[in-house]
């Protein structure tokens, strides 16, 4: 049988995570998100604590 020679399918598999590994993080890095908070966005959320009525 010779899907059991593991000759041809290691060296697939091996060159396949080789590229995935190296060309996938080049082509995600540039990318840059939308929703990344700036500096004055956090500033502007910090909230009083709440005033418990029971307290």
């Amino acid at each position: 049988m010779p899907q059991l020679n593991p000759s041809p399918w290691l060296a697939i598999l091996i060159f396949s995570w080789l590229i995935l590994l190296t060309v996938l993080p080049l082509k995600l890095m540039p990318h840059t998100f939308p929703d990344a908070p700036s500096p004055e966005a956090l500033e502007a959320l910090m909230m009083q604590p709440w005033a418990w009525p029971w307290f």
